[in-house]
């Protein structure tokens, strides 16, 4: 650490406390975060008197929620001493802290339960630096220089809504923009009438299907053609639609509230998410594998994927996956592997071209080369196919009552039958397609397999007929040429020779073979467990369907010790039995249409914009929430320019590969004329806005943070304020409240005289006056849901009012609460909450060898939704089956970079110790690691002339002088240290996220006129997203997957310059 860095204690109070917009300029605040710091340090260090520890241990100043300092979400113990949170432990009620967790029957108000804490991670524990983080802001900040510049000004709420709902010259007093006008979300909120709407809505839908013209469109509905975005496009829809609402990470409840506000009540299609930048690909394979075939149309696919049980599992391949760092889960999985490999028989193998602490434990690590994930896979499956190591039993049930039959808890189309066509496999053949000679009797709308010769119809569901059918199929019936989907898998996996896929994947034959033989030797007790590493390429879907394809092959899925299903209890009140169905408690509900600004889940050739290929930009039916589309679509103004954008808790500008090439984009005021986010501090993208809307921490406000594939059992954890939140109030619908995303949208929602809010807001008179009323139907919903938990006793009533005592009563007020629910559900919301969500017990979590929870539907092998659509940019239709391609950009082609310019391909990894743009506030966490560093294999760094302590510049084809352009901000080198090491693939260097910030305190700020001085540890390390690669025909966006629309963080080949 050097001598320029700011030391916390050394930040005077004159620097914080001119303004009392932050955090640390409120002198009440300051004290309580100086007072939990210093009880805080002593809790983790085991120096708190008796006294003191004892007052952590009472129930009655515990309060139980959700971590969510990452995406994995455990639960958690706040503990709260004078109102304020001086410790965090993981909540034993919760399976992700504790295994076995403790029986929900247990009462949280029993002393001995008290004192019982779970595991949590370091991010965890450290989330009390993220709640009393000085750089918060507390009030509503408007810039005052020009976007990005730094320059900010903090006005009262009720003037940031009236500005940002009515528009006009918002900006009058920076240089350059004084003549501009800002259209408000009143004037962008265009076409207001639910029953215009719905006629609009229909009859575009017709101009898609081909049964109306866009003239006899104009015609109809010429006196409404001014709400359109293009009257000769009404497909787009209307001009609500150029409101962006783009989140970066949100959980059930706000997501739900988002929805009400953004699109019931404003009417916009446009409410995007992140998860393309996570692991969008794995997600959409897998939902592409569980799409059902209903009333003749493919539907229900889950945005899901599966994990491994690792409770139970005998051995495991994790690819791509960092269990013990990463990966959803290092408090609930660490200790299943290490107690694994201490307790019983289980080993497991790491693929992955950086070891790391899981492939230091590994019976072998294989450092395949980045991208050649698909080929590995592909390998064990030709291997497992030629040596009839799969189970041939579940693979060839090719429906339900043949699963039943065997056993089996879900079944395969493997035995499918599938029509060849011109340009490769298409549609799977139909009774209907067949000569009549040949048709089997029944529904021509029904699927075909083949057994010893005779031709069978599949009722895919079909409870009682079972149905068996051939597994490797190649002929022609009735001058049809077929294949099985299972047939078309092993094709695809001869593609190479084993020599050939080792050679792609840079790895020997032998441990081919030996992994293919180990991992078809436990029986159900295996499975190939991926994440990022897989999906975050240019081929993640394939990639992601031919690691999920080897599992289909032993037939683990919804096994003890097999594949886990995230199971959940609902709560958004659709289930038998469920109070409050608060989607639907919505009078005047606009229901919006049209095309969203990132083309998802909309076909390119039904829409008025066809015009051949390539289209403009890339369009993604089967995909949705595609991160790095929505600021550069907004920038080409494609498929139609937007007129506001808000943002929150997002930081695409840091978090995306390629993000650099966001900020000319974000500080354009003619490409985004309105940007409001919403943020807990300046950010790495919010520092580009035009307001920062403060928000509650995740220790201020509700989500219902649902499962992982990780967790067996049925569970819907709930994340509740454990603290009053340390922002501003307004006053809202004439209710105080604080200001966070919610008193937000609720304002703009009262000032635009939108549905759905108010004190009829959800019909029948029931009030949405305030965030408490929509929540807290929830949390009866998951109370409800299937058998209702027993009614609170009166020693947990009394701990739930007594810990909630240090609550201001705009958070906690029990008569609104109460009022919420009703008398009938108030009791077991209290018996919910007080444990911190809903959990199934552990011994109901498995049913003998079968998971209680296990997926019991279709999988896919073959997915015929997904062959039926094209790449909008090639024409070729997507793959049904999974294949390995090289690196492609958009346009289907190879890339030029070449080894001998960029000799050293980039990769990424995570550590426990941050969280991508959320931790580096934490100084706990950045004690044990104060910054990272590019790792690489000694090998290369003798090639490459460095050593440990080496700084560099990385640098690729597309940023070849290795550049941050931040615009106002400035610039800044992608530099960073090398760290040599063992446990490295030679040719491949990587970075662990979360360094090398601006955002969040690491830069400059002026705040009414006073400088906000950077603590320049927030800002230390490498982040190297900028020079990842760019594709060569979008100009503004990274690499990305045509099919799942994953991001592509693995594929860019670079340079390294040394400095000094």
């Amino acid at each position: 650490m050097n001598d320029t860095q700011t030391q916390p204690s050394a930040v005077s109070r004159r620097q914080f406390l001119t303004t009392s917009a932050l955090v640390g300029g409120c002198a009440a605040l300051a004290a309580s975060c100086r007072r939990a710091d210093d009880l805080s340090a002593r809790a983790a260090s085991g120096e708190l008197s008796p006294d003191e520890f004892y007052e952590l241990a009472q129930a009655e100043n515990i309060l139980y929620t959700t971590c969510m300092n990452c995406n994995t979400g455990c639960g958690i113990k706040a503990k709260i001493v004078d109102g304020v949170m001086i410790k965090v432990d993981g909540n034993p009620y919760s399976p992700w802290t504790m295994t076995p967790h403790l029986r929900y029957h247990h009462s949280p108000a029993d002393p001995e339960i008290a004192k019982l804490d779970g595991a949590i991670c370091p991010k965890g524990q450290a989330g009390i630096q993220t709640l009393y983080d000085p750089y918060r802001i507390r009030r509503v900040l408007k810039r005052t220089g020009r976007r990005g510049e730094g320059k900010w000004t903090s006005i009262p709420f009720e003037q940031a809504i009236a500005e940002v709902v009515e528009g006009g010259r918002l900006f009058a007093d920076v240089p350059g923009e004084e003549a501009r006008e800002v259209e408000g979300l009143a004037g962008i909120c265009a076409l207001r009438d639910p029953g215009v709407m719905a006629l609009l809505r229909a009859d575009a839908g017709k101009i898609t299907a081909g049964e109306m013209t866009v003239t006899e469109f104009r015609q109809k509905h010429r006196n409404h053609l001014d709400k359109l975005i293009d009257p000769d496009h009404p497909d787009l829809g209307p001009r609500n639609n150029q409101l962006v609402f783009n989140w970066g990470r949100m959980k059930a409840g706000r997501s739900q509230f988002v929805q009400r506000f953004i699109s019931d009540s404003f009417g916009t299609v446009n409410r995007i998410g992140h998860t393309t930048v996570c692991q969008g690909s794995l997600y959409f394979a897998c939902r592409a594998m569980s799409e059902q075939y209903v009333n003749g149309q493919w539907t229900g696919g889950r945005k899901f994927y599966w994990q491994a049980d690792l409770k139970n599992a005998e051995f495991v391949i994790f690819v791509g996956s960092n269990a013990f760092e990463g990966g959803y889960g290092p408090p609930l999985r660490t200790p299943k592997i290490t107690n694994g490999l201490t307790e019983r028989r289980f080993k497991f193998a790491v693929v992955d071209p950086r070891m790391g602490k899981l492939g230091g434990m590994a019976w072998k690590w294989l450092p395949a080369k980045p991208a050649s994930e698909t080929g590995l896979a592909l390998a064990l499956i030709r291997w497992i196919i030629e040596n009839r190591r799969y189970d041939q039993a579940y693979l060839s049930a090719a429906n339900k009552a043949a699963a039943d039959a065997v056993g089996e808890p879900n079944w395969s189309n493997s035995s499918w039958l599938v029509k060849m066509e011109a340009d490769g496999p298409g549609d799977l053949l139909r009774v209907g397609d067949l000569p009549a000679e040949t048709r089997p009797e029944g529904d021509p709308d029904r699927f075909v397999v083949l057994r010893e010769g005779r031709i069978q119809a599949v009722d895919a569901n079909d409870p009682i007929n079972p149905v068996v059918g051939d597994l490797l199929v190649d002929t022609t019936l009735g001058g049809i040429p077929v294949k099985s989907s299972l047939q078309l898998l092993y094709e695809s996996a001869c593609e190479h020779s084993l020599a050939g896929w080792a050679e792609i994947c840079g790895i020997r034959v032998r441990d081919i073979v030996d992994l293919a033989r180990e991992f078809t030797s436990h029986g159900k007790k295996a499975s190939a467990d991926i994440h990022r590493g897989v999906s975050q390429h240019t081929n993640g879907y394939l990639a992601t369907a031919a690691w999920m394809s080897l599992n289909l092959l032993i037939g683990n899925i919804g096994w003890k010790g097999g594949m886990i299903e995230a199971s959940t209890y609902n709560a958004t009140g659709t289930g038998s039995g469920q109070p409050f169905p608060v989607n639907n408690l919505h009078p005047g509900k606009l229901g919006p249409f049209g095309i969203p600004i990132i083309r998802d889940r909309v076909e390119y050739e039904k829409s008025t914009l066809f015009n051949g290929y390539p289209s403009r930009r890339p369009w993604y039916p089967i995909a949705d929430s595609i991160y790095q589309e929505v600021i550069p679509s907004a920038g080409d103004g494609y498929p139609y320019t937007i007129k506001a954008l808000i943002l929150y808790m997002g930081a695409p500008n840091y978090a995306l590969p390629a993000g650099n090439e966001l900020n000319a984009i974000l500080s354009d005021t003619a490409k985004i004329p309105l940007f409001i986010a919403n943020d807990i501090t300046i950010g790495a993208t919010s520092a580009y806005a035009d307001y920062i809307f403060p928000d509650g921490t995740f220790y201020e406000r509700w989500e219902f943070h649902g499962s992982h594939g990780s967790v067996a059992q049925k569970v819907q954890p709930v994340r509740t304020p454990v603290v009053t939140p340390l922002v501003d109030t307004c006053t809202v619908f004439g209710e105080e409240m604080p200001i966070t995303l919610e008193s937000m949208m609720m304002a703009m929602a009262e000032k635009m005289g939108l549905s759905g809010f108010g004190p009829d807001g959800f019909g029948g008179g029931m009030p949405l006056t305030h965030p408490d009323h929509y929540y807290l139907k929830m949390v009866a919903n998951v109370a409800a849901d299937g058998t209702p938990v027993p009614d609170a006793d009166a020693r947990e009533e009394e701990v739930f009012r007594k810990s909630r005592r240090h609550l201001a009563g705009h958070t906690f007020e029990e008569k609104r609460w109460k009022e919420s629910v009703g008398e009938e559900w108030w009791k077991k919301v209290i018996y919910v909450l007080n444990r911190g969500g809903r959990y199934q017990d552990y011994p109901d979590t498995y049913r003998g060898e079968l998971l209680t929870n296990a997926y019991a539907r279709l999988i896919n092998l073959y997915c015929e939704k997904t062959a039926r659509f094209r790449n909008s940019m090639t024409g070729q239709r997507y793959d049904g089956i999974a294949r390995h391609y090289p690196v492609l950009d958009s346009l289907g082609r190879e890339l030029a970079d070449t080894e001998s310019d960029y000799p050293l391909l980039l990769s990424t990894y995570r550590q426990s110790v941050q969280t991508k743009t959320r931790t580096n506030s934490a100084y706990w966490l950045l004690a044990v690691t104060p910054e990272n560093a590019i790792l690489m294999n000694r090998l290369t760094a003798r090639a490459s002339g460095l050593k440990t302590g080496d700084e560099v510049v990385i640098e690729s084809a597309t940023n070849p002088d290795g550049v941050w352009d931040l615009g106002g901000l400035g610039k800044r080198r992608v530099a960073g240290k090398i760290k040599v090491v063992e446990g490295m693939r030679p040719g491949v260097v990587t970075f662990s996220l979360g360094f090398g910030q601006w955002g969040n305190g690491a830069t400059d700020m002026r705040v009414d006129g006073d400088l906000l001085r950077r603590d320049d540890r927030r800002g230390r390390g490498i982040n190297a997203n900028a020079v990842m690669r760019v594709d060569p025909f979008l100009k503004n966006t990274a690499l990305s997957d045509p099919i799942g629309a994953s991001v592509s963080f693995y594929d860019t080949r670079v340079r390294l310059r040394k400095l000094g």
